[in-house]
């Protein structure tokens, strides 16, 4: 995976400085504190998937039973694309009555509709279009593909160099600052990260080749890290 390192600074500059009679402890009273922001552009390296198996039937128990034969089918196409059962999660299972409503204001039950929803990690990026492909032809019409959302799957690295960037960039500020008032800066007295990191999600985009195959547009993602960072001033 290739990251490409873009520094995005926020530079929000607080600065106090107290002015006291000469003593030993003077320094410590003259501070300078800095908050700045640090981004990196990453690829992502997994897509998520969230499919429902869905059916509908005379009676619960037809519609239940419908429901899982294609549920069935999902897993079989998973588990021919290598997909760990560890990726594959059931987020509901419902029943309900399914009625057809009318322009005079009236409703006839047509029947039960089951269903079960799936979320899929998809590890390997580059093959969720083939199994969007493959989960539709695996359910056919009784299967919905409801989103696919690439995602960075192991953002250590990513949010070490964001971490690293945001420090770079207060220290950067501070330095300048702290030559436009004369002084120089000391040792650091705290750093806080002020946020937790952000990934900000691309919208899904998924697209067909000439060859009619499904293609998930991975694109890149932001991860952002915010520090304050307060240095003493000699």
């Amino acid at each position: 995976m290739t990251t490409r390192t873009r520094v995005s600074l926020i530079a929000l500059f607080t600065a106090v400085v107290s002015v006291v009679a000469p003593t030993a402890d003077a320094a410590a009273t003259r501070y300078i504190t800095v908050s700045a922001q640090g981004s990196v552009k990453v690829v992502p390296d997994a897509v998520r998937i969230n499919a429902t198996a869905s059916a509908v039937a005379a009676s619960s128990k037809d519609a239940l039973a419908a429901t899982a034969k294609t549920a069935n089918a999902v897993r079989a196409a998973l588990k021919s694309a290598k997909i760990d059962t560890k990726d594959i999660s059931t987020q509901s299972v419902t029943v309900y009555p399914e009625y057809k409503y009318t322009n005079e204001g009236g409703s006839t039950l047509i029947g039960y509709r089951g269903s079960q929803s799936f979320t899929i990690i998809v590890r390997a990026a580059d093959t969720a279009g083939a199994l969007v492909d493959a989960l539709v032809v695996a359910g056919g019409d009784n299967v919905q593909i409801n989103g696919a959302t690439p995602f960075v799957l192991d953002s250590t690295n990513s949010l070490e160099a964001a971490r690293s960037a945001a420090v770079k960039s207060a220290r950067a500020k501070a330095v300048s600052y702290a030559k436009l008032m004369g002084v120089k800066l000391g040792k650091v007295n705290y750093l806080v990260e002020n946020s937790a990191p952000t990934n900000y999600t691309p919208v899904m985009s998924v697209a067909k080749t000439e060859s009619d195959a499904t293609v998930i547009d991975l694109g890149q993602q932001d991860v952002t890290i915010s520090v304050t960072v307060q240095w003493a001033l000699l």
